[in-house]
């Protein structure tokens, strides 16, 4: 199945901090064997002899040992820090930013709805005793309704209602979050000139953006960050989700600038 746009740069995110922690675990090896290379060169067990003309060369060459292998285990934690980055991406649920994001939402919904359709038709086969219509019905082997039957510590058989509630719950969640996105995607572009700045609300990068000529002075940037900005490289611009939220940070924000 081919990408979209937003899949595309998820994994071209992942491939990036793949090939960084790659890098980073290259060089921790290289430095590892460096420092192991350098401490045979000193007989083992040789104490440093103090007095010795050697004494001063041999302090700083055994602090150099030290700093290659600490060097070592940072670059080693450096590559562990994004080994863990690449693995997570993609891993955070669905994302507003994905032009997918409502059909992939639909689907998750469809689910947990007809799983709740199946609890409630469990209960009820379940309170007639129904073992053969657990089995026909549901394909539920032997063990799986003796584990239907069992009664809990509370004397309770069948599927938990706090099971049912849960699932519900997390129904209800993302039937509000797909009538978020539905009324988002029903946004018209915006752009206005600020003073200094080119404000822009942009549904295809689901944006608000700040845009300047140049670097914008500390005071303009102190502004920024204290409304949820961050900048962004990519866009050349200081944005923030466009939502709602983000659209009254944006508003707050201009009327200090302005």
């Amino acid at each position: 199945m081919s990408k979209n746009a937003y899949e595309a740069r998820q994994e071209a995110r992942r491939e990036r901090l793949e090939a960084r922690a790659a890098q980073a675990r290259s060089e921790s090896d290289s430095l590892a064997k460096r420092s192991s290379e350098m401490a045979e060169r000193i007989p083992f067990g040789q104490p440093i002899l103090v007095g010795h003309h050697s004494e001063g060369w041999d302090r700083r060459f055994r602090e150099r040992i030290g700093h290659t292998m600490t060097r070592a285990v940072d670059a080693q934690k450096k590559a562990e820090y994004y080994e863990n980055k690449a693995a997570s991406v993609g891993r955070g649920g669905i994302s507003s930013d994905d032009p997918d994001a409502i059909k992939k939402l639909q689907a998750e919904l469809a689910e947990l709805d007809k799983a709740s359709e199946t609890m409630k038709a469990y209960n009820k086969l379940i309170k007639k005793g129904d073992r053969e219509g657990l089995a026909k019905q549901y394909g539920l082997n032997e063990d799986q309704i003796d584990k239907l039957m069992t009664k809990d510590y509370a004397g309770r058989i069948g599927i938990p209602a706090y099971m049912l509630s849960n699932n519900r719950a997390n129904a209800s969640r993302i039937r509000k979050r797909i009538a978020q996105l539905e009324a988002a995607a029903q946004r018209q572009d915006v752009e206005q000139e600020g003073k200094g700045y080119t404000y822009r609300e942009d549904t295809d990068e689901n944006r608000v953006m700040f845009i300047f000529d140049g670097k914008p002075a500390e005071e303009t940037r102190n502004v920024l960050k204290r409304h949820g900005f961050r900048w962004s490289p990519s866009r050349g611009a200081w944005v923030r989700q466009l939502n709602d939220a983000g659209i009254y940070a944006a508003q707050c924000a201009r009327k200090i600038l302005d």
